[in-house]
């Protein structure tokens, strides 16, 4: 009988590559049809214990199996199941078992961890970590076997020592989740930084010293508060102090990489104890803020939603802190400190993410619980707004407000568990063991300058108190706060520690602690490495764009000798570039708007303000889920080769050394993006920065960015933004999920001159509106009701001129009707105006004129009366809008009309037209949609 391909495998010498490659091969078809490989192979892999009742063994097992067997074998050996058997073949047969153990610890030994300080999350007995699952028993525990390439940093060693240095290793006070990791490179690579020490924080006794006096730090402020202010809501750290050592180390760690700023997001808890220990406060400033001391000229904001920066000294070098303002919506200020941090990086032209660092601090319930995280974590790969890896810290509360039971928080095991869908890999780790969180901490910045790539840091900790200092949590967690009560603070537990192995003594514990509690009373700064005279260079200079209000004058026309010259570029492709037919024709097209043969468009006309302010100095950036092409393809900024696919973006190659220009299709998010464009905003004021809606409406997915940030950031919190909306809106009978970017919704959020609302309805106006955005040095949002419709309607188009030499026009007086012979004034914004025009050139009406409001907020006082003054004979006058009547301008404007049109017209009444009031933004039915517009222009042309 003819020896089995199995048996000259195992005869063999070695495990050559081509052999490793073909037990590979049969192992896979196994894995799909395990009648499809030879009995005997088949017999072998059935035996192999699955990890995790997995019904996979990880091939890197059967690999190392054969390699370990070319490595050992005394004698040759039959093939399993030959019948034929020897002390070197079961040996060989424990070894893979021992192997797959291994392989289990890696995989699941977090689910053994000692995690929760309070000791309520009971350890769990894991199957697949007992010895017995895998065929071993305490009888082998003497035995020698290979340990791998990277097990405790040898080849060799016995059961014992493995079991136990893998329970040190995988189940001790941290817990890490890597094996879900796809790249194997990064699983390597942090099973050799954890097996290697055995998890073991290996710090010498200054370091122990300085988390300690760091833990004292935490704990000693929020002592001072409470004694000082009792009953005062601070969202106190206590129960998780070790974030304070925690953040120290992150950010002395990533300064020896070269940071030079991390931008911090983090909700209320323990942001107070992390303004002032970590960012460096002052203590007296906080405790005027407390006394209600402290005068801003803004509405201002609770002390635990206020934003702070300063400049640390750390191993690497100096380094700007920012902590980023934050509302009480709890993760929405995640995706803002991303886009800060890449803005930030932009303008260091930091590409891979080396200098700029951003770190988001989480709760457990939210984390797990809050969507614009999971849009946070999908877009941290992709071009746009990739930052090269965020570090999240999750502040593990074990707690939301009041639910606990993981039933009800949550369907996953894990709150840090909806990272896994990135990659990202989460390190549990116990805060009573702050040396495991600074060591946490470490390998998380280390990872994230490796592989470039978020992760995960789980600091399982809990509430000393409840939700807030006035919150009594033991109606809702009874036996979780009887543990509390009796439970040593971490800095007591860890001062205990230190004393009890002669690091230092109790009198010199104490004296940290009391050195900190002087310092806060004599009002002393108690920062580490805080930097007196900060490096100015590391700032923006907001200092052109203080003080300017939105009436200043901005020049927005442009030369028309240069405006032709850049239109050429931008409408320039190489020859290598095979554009689609109808994009084709749409550069031909412009190519001769460019020469004045043909008048301009509305996406000639953006484009060209998008080129001109390159042309100026501006950059622009310019997102939103379609705004390449554009929704309604009439943009087509990025150019897609037929021949292979290549994009290409004529304004990214204007002229050399250029201003950049980013265009960037974004994942399918409005909540998430939008704050992320906040963010950059903020943070880049020679800029443009736009985010386009698909329709105008998805921006009801973003209302809390729009409510929080966008409408009150700066009355809040002093911070400017110059960032633009475009909202598509207009009604075409498309339904009522696309026809309204809810303006009455922007319209109830005007106060105070917070934003700008306006509604163009030519090309010409598009650009001038889009180059005052930059020209004009004051910073405040842009809300724009863009049209769909009137994109290439044959009405609305301008001349070469008009951008040259014109301006924005906050209202636009009816040039097409002599004042004389107007009866009827109609009063309106926005696409309505070009079917009131159609109907009065189809009727060859002169009796009635039209008055576009062009800028609805800040309302045009001056224009509107110098446009409506012209027409001395009306009879009456009307408000006309295509919107329900309790929708669109019509609520929000017409206490403006009716002030203006009583010192111009006092004996006229402001009339209503337009659609009856709605639940629903727009009808379903075309027919229902013209019959409605009809009946309204109608009523609008009726002159009585």
């Amino acid at each position: 009988m003819h020896e089995s391909t199995m048996e000259q495998l195992w005869r063999s010498s070695h495990i050559s590559g081509g052999n490793a490659a073909y037990v590979e091969e049969l192992y896979e078809t196994y894995l799909h049809d395990p009648n499809g490989v030879p009995e005997e192979w088949r017999n072998y892999f059935d035996s192999l214990p699955r990890v995790g009742g997995s019904s996979d063994v990880s091939h890197a097992a059967v690999r190392q199996h054969f390699e370990l067997l070319s490595k050992h074998r005394a004698r040759p050996v039959a093939a399993p199941g030959s019948g034929s058997g020897s002390i070197n073949l079961e040996h060989e047969r424990k070894q893979i078992k021992v192997l797959q153990l291994i392989d289990s610890y890696r995989h699941r030994g977090h689910k053994k961890a000692t995690l929760d300080p309070l000791g309520l999350m009971a350890r769990e007995q894991v199957p697949d970590l007992q010895l017995s699952y895998h065929g071993l028993t305490e009888g082998d525990f003497d035995t020698t076997f290979n340990t791998g390439s990277l097990f405790l940093g040898r080849e060799e060693a016995t059961l014992r020592e493995i079991v136990e240095g893998l329970e040190r290793t995988y189940c001790g006070n941290l817990g890490a989740e890597i094996m879900h990791l796809s790249n194997l490179e990064e699983q390597q690579w942090f099973q050799q930084r954890l097996e290697r020490s055995q998890s073991k924080a290996n710090f010498g006794t200054d370091i122990q010293i300085e988390i300690l006096q760091r833990l004292s730090a935490a704990e000693g402020l929020e002592r001072h508060l409470d004694s000082k202010y009792p009953g005062t809501k601070r969202f106190g750290v206590e129960g998780g102090e070790s974030l304070i050592p925690m953040m120290d180390a992150l950010i002395r760690r990533s300064g020896t990489y070269g940071v030079k700023e991390i931008v911090i997001g983090m909700a209320h808890r323990g942001r107070l104890n992390t303004l002032v220990n970590i960012l460096g406060k002052n203590p007296a400033d906080l405790f005027q803020e407390f006394e209600g001391k402290k005068t801003l000229d803004t509405s201002g904001d609770v002390k635990y939603h206020q934003g702070f920066s300063s400049n640390v000294m750390t191993p690497g070098g100096e380094v700007h802190l920012a902590l980023a303002f934050n509302p009480s919506h709890l993760e929405i200020s995640a995706p803002v400190v991303v886009g800060s941090v890449r803005a930030r990086q932009d303008r260091r032209k930091d590409a891979a993410g080396e200098k700029v660092m951003p770190i988001n601090i989480h709760g457990d319930a939210a984390f797990a619980g809050q969507g614009v995280v999971q849009e946070t974590l999908q877009m941290s790969q992709t071009r746009g707004y990739y930052t090269g890896g965020t570090v999240h810290i999750v502040l593990n509360n074990q707690v939301g407000f009041t639910t606990s039971k993981r039933e009800d928080a949550r369907s996953t095991e894990y709150s840090t568990d909806p990272a896994k869908m990135i990659d990202a890999p989460v390190l549990h780790v116990n805060g009573d063991d702050p040396e495991m969180v600074v060591l946490a901490a470490l390998l998380a910045v280390d990872y994230r300058y490796e592989f470039k790539k978020d992760i995960v840091i789980d600091l399982v900790c809990y509430r000393r108190r409840g939700h807030n200092e006035t919150d009594d949590p033991s109606g809702t967690q009874p036996l979780m706060y009887q543990t509390i009560r009796k439970h040593k603070t971490t800095r007591t537990l860890y001062s205990e520690k230190l004393v009890e192995e002669g690091i230092l003594d109790k009198v010199a514990a104490d004296k940290l602690a009391n050195d900190y509690r002087d310092k806060l009373d004599a009002g002393e700064d108690v920062a580490t490495g805080l930097v007196k005279q900060p490096d100015s260079s590391m700032f923006v200079d907001w200092s052109p764009y203080l003080g300017h209000d939105w009436q200043v004058p901005a020049d927005t026309g442009f030369a028309m000798p240069k405006l032709q010259d850049v239109a050429n570029r931008m409408t320039t492709v190489p020859d290598g570039i095979v554009m689609q037919r109808q994009v084709s024709k749409i550069y031909d097209d412009r190519r001769k708007m460019a020469g004045g043969a043909l008048p301009l468009n509305w996406g000639m006309a953006e484009t060209l303000a998008y080129g001109t302010l390159l042309e100026e100095g501006f950059m622009v950036r310019f997102t939103g889920e379609d705004v390449g092409r554009g929704t309604f393809s009439h943009r087509h900024a990025v150019i897609h080769s037929q021949k292979d696919g290549q994009s290409y973006v004529p304004l990214q190659h204007m002229f050399e050394d250029q201003p950049p220009f980013y265009m960037y299709d974004s994942l399918l998010s409005e909540e998430a993006v939008l704050a992320f464009e906040y963010g950059y905003a903020t943070t880049t004021p020679k800029s443009l920065v736009v985010w386009e809606a698909q329709f105008g409406d998805f921006a009801n997915g973003a209302q809390v960015v729009i409510d929080q940030f966008i409408t009150s950031g700066e009355h809040k919190w002093g911070r400017m933004c110059g960032l633009v909306l475009m909202l598509p809106h207009g009604y075409e009978g498309q339904g009522p999920e696309h026809s309204s970017a809810r303006l009455e919704r922007f319209m109830q959020l005007c106060a105070e001159h917070n934003i700008q609302v306006c509604n163009a309805t030519t090309p010409a106006q598009i650009f001038h509106l889009l180059r005052r955005q930059a020209v004009r040095p004051m910073r405040r949002p842009l809300v724009i009701m863009s049209p769909k419709w009137i994109l290439r309607h044959k009405l609305a188009t301008s001349s070469l001129e008009e951008l040259a030499e014109g301006r924005f026009q906050n209202v636009i007086q009816d040039q097409g009707v002599d004042p004389a012979k107007v009866k009827r004034l109609i009063l309106c914004s926005g696409k309505v105006y070009y079917h009131l025009l159609e109907a009065r050139m189809e009727r060859e009406q002169e009796d009635v004129a039209f008055v576009r409001i062009e800028q609805l907020y800040p309302f045009p006082d001056e224009e509107f009366v110098d446009a409506v003054s012209a027409f001395k004979n009306i009879k009456s006058v009307a408000w006309c809008q295509e919107e329900p009547m309790n929708q669109g301008a019509w609520y929000h404007s017409q206490h403006h009309l009716r002030r203006l049109l009583a010192e111009t017209h006092p004996k006229l009444d402001l009339e209503y037209v337009g659609r009856a009031p709605s639940a629903a933004p727009a009808a379903g039915y075309m027919s229902t949609h013209l019959e409605e517009q009809n009946k309204f222009i109608n009523e609008a042309l009726t002159v009585k």
